[in-house]
């Protein structure tokens, strides 16, 4: 009898122990106050992410994750219903996304505003509260990263194209070309440096050229000052022009009137000597008797008609 008294005892205080722990974890767990439920739909992973995970406002936790189900109505998307405290500021452009603790793979629910829209969010018809998701760090990351891995897959593809045996033998020949280019370097440099000094004495030619241009330039507008100076040879020169005009005019105004008197004199002699060599050419007699005399005309003394006139 005593064991028995003994065993009831035990189980009375394990049942009245765990009663306790039971109504301590209720007391712990109990609602404290009123929340607003919201609601978040999304197609993307949440992994991590539990029932009871804390929801943050810009780090500042402001309610729970109360339960996460997939949606009936659309299949493929998850629905995530959080209870946060009123007064939170949960406007239009509010917007949720995944974040993680530490080291430890903990999902929780971080909301964030793009501060768009100061007006506050409110249900239409009868729907409730949602907050649209964005993809997080970690989503983007993985999502970058299988970019990443893409790129680095076609970036070996085509190294190992580069390194295929056609492509070795074409860049062993190029090795070799750069290598018998970087041979002809040597003389080549040699030839330029000839080729400058070359040039240099040809520079030094040119100055000295150059100056004796320069020189004579100088001679030539000293002699052109001389000449444009008053009393010079430019305006002695204009004037025995002016002298030769004058002259000239006098010439055309005096002499050239006589000339041309003198001209037509010398024509009518002229004119004279040859009739007097015809008329020689034909009577030579004339030369001593003198030229025939004229028959009288009509109406003069010693007219006689001719008889075939009659």
């Amino acid at each position: 009898m005593e064991n028995k008294a003994h065993a009831i005892a035990a189980g009375v205080f394990v049942v009245g122990v765990t009663a306790l722990l039971i109504a301590l974890a209720v007391w712990l767990t109990r609602e404290t106050g009123t929340t607003q439920r919201y609601e978040i739909a999304t197609r993307s992973t949440i992994t991590g992410l539990l029932p009871q995970a804390a929801v943050r406002y810009r780090g500042v936790k402001v309610g729970k994750v109360a339960q996460i189900d997939l949606d009936p109505r659309l299949p493929g998307q998850v629905l995530v219903l959080m209870d946060i405290e009123p007064g939170t500021p949960v406007t239009r452009s509010t917007y949720a996304t995944l974040g993680y603790q530490g080291l430890t793979g903990i999902a929780f629910v971080q909301l964030d505003d793009s501060d768009e829209s100061r007006e506050p969010l409110q249900a239409a018809g009868g729907e409730p509260l949602r907050i649209p998701m964005r993809a997080g760090f970690m989503e983007q990351w993985s999502q970058r990263g299988e970019r990443l891995l893409g790129e680095l897959e076609e970036t070996a593809r085509r190294a190992n194209q580069l390194l295929a045996p056609e492509n070795q033998r074409a860049l062993r020949q190029s090795i070799d070309a750069l290598g018998q280019a970087a041979a002809s370097v040597p003389p080549a440099l040699r030839d330029a440096q000839q080729s400058f000094a070359a040039l240099r004495e040809s520079a030094d030619t040119v100055s000295a050229s150059a100056e004796r241009v320069r020189s004579a330039a100088d001679d030539y507008a000293g002699i052109a000052r001389r000449l444009q100076q008053p009393g010079g040879a430019l305006d002695q020169m204009q004037q025995g022009a002016g002298a030769i005009s004058g002259a000239s005019q006098s010439v055309q105004q005096t002499s050239l009137p006589r000339l041309h008197r003198t001209l037509d004199e010398a024509q009518r002699a002229a004119r004279q000597l040859g009739r007097s060599a015809a008329t020689l050419d034909e009577n030579p007699q004339a030369l001593i008797y003198g030229p025939p005399l004229a028959l009288p005309g009509p109406g003069e003394t010693g007219f006689v008609v001719p008889q075939g006139a009659r």
